[in-house]
């Protein structure tokens, strides 16, 4: 397999930090939860915590992760915060862009298997 050196026509491309901590904020399975079901509109997070069927603070951690990474804004009304997506827009074009990237893959990919990966690795050798 040949990798490409990626071409990134960006100056922030030099702070690879930025594009670690958003790639990190998708990477995990609760948080793509969250970012869909706030892609059907604006919720608060006791809607997100009856809706996902977890803990308050899980889900506040972890919108505490999407808002820091630019993924969600926040409005308070009274004692209630409103979580939104900030681009919805460029998020669904860059799901895309990841749908295709799999596809093109012709491989299936599971987080079991990821994160069996140095075992099943160990056992083929």
């Amino acid at each position: 397999m040949t990798i490409y050196p990626l071409q990134v026509e960006s100056e922030g491309f030099d702070d690879r930090g930025a594009y670690a901590a958003l790639f990190h904020a998708l990477a995990e399975p609760t948080r793509l939860a969250l970012l869909e079901h706030l892609a059907a509109g604006e919720h608060r997070v006791r809607d997100l915590v009856d809706h996902m069927h977890v803990a308050q603070s899980t889900v506040s951690k972890h919108l505490a992760c999407l808002r820091d990474c630019g993924l969600v804004t926040v409005r308070a009304e009274g004692r209630s915060s409103w979580f939104r997506l900030a681009d919805p827009s460029r998020l669904a074009a860059l799901m895309t862009v990841a749908d295709g990237l799999l596809s093109a893959s012709g491989v299936a990919l599971s987080l079991r298997d990821h994160h069996n990966h140095d075992k099943l690795t160990a056992e083929e050798g």
